[in-house]
């Protein structure tokens, strides 16, 4: 059972502690399925999702994110991974610095909202040495890495997930 997309999103936290307990693999293909349905430029799709399960190379790729320890402790973690250049072919400059990025960061927000969905906890984390990261998960170098998510079971609850009301953020012109 799944929750509401609403329900998804206001119940989504930033989860930094882990319990070792593995996903199901089911759990992770339905994760990976609402990724790949994220809105893209031109639909080009310019993601790649690397999965990373092992502990060794989790904790390599912990050591090149500073501060994010939960990377090495979280269950699974999710590289994502942007083509710049397939956006280039069709949008030039703005494709490749732009649209991809956005693109990838609609595909990193469905595996969030999934996630939270089918009772996952998650986190987003976009402090990394970029570089190293893929390397680390043997990326060809036309990709770039532009964010990891911690995938796994919490050990923790916070939900203090204070948000600015509406009128403070948007301005609506008639």
């Amino acid at each position: 059972m799944t929750k509401d997309v609403f329900d998804a999103m206001r119940e989504s936290d930033s989860v930094r502690s882990f319990k070792p307990e593995p996903i199901p693999d089911p759990t992770i293909s339905r994760i990976l399925e609402a990724a790949c349905w994220a809105p893209s430029a031109g639909n080009l799709q310019p993601w790649y999702f690397y999965v990373v399960s092992n502990a060794e190379l989790k904790a390599q790729i912990a050591a090149v994110c500073p501060g994010q320890e939960q990377v090495a402790d979280a269950p699974m973690v999710v590289v994502v991974l942007a083509d710049p250049a397939k956006s280039n072919d069709r949008y030039g400059e703005r494709g490749a610095q732009l649209y991809c990025i956005q693109d990838t960061a609609a595909a990193t927000q469905n595996i969030l909202l999934a996630a939270t969905g089918l009772g996952i906890d998650s986190c987003w984390v976009g402090a990394f040495d970029e570089i190293e990261v893929q390397r680390l998960v043997e990326a060809p170098p036309r990709l770039r890495a532009v964010a990891i998510i911690c995938l796994g079971y919490g050990d923790e609850r916070q939900h203090n997930k204070e948000r600015l009301r509406v009128a403070e953020v948007t301005k609506i012109l008639h």
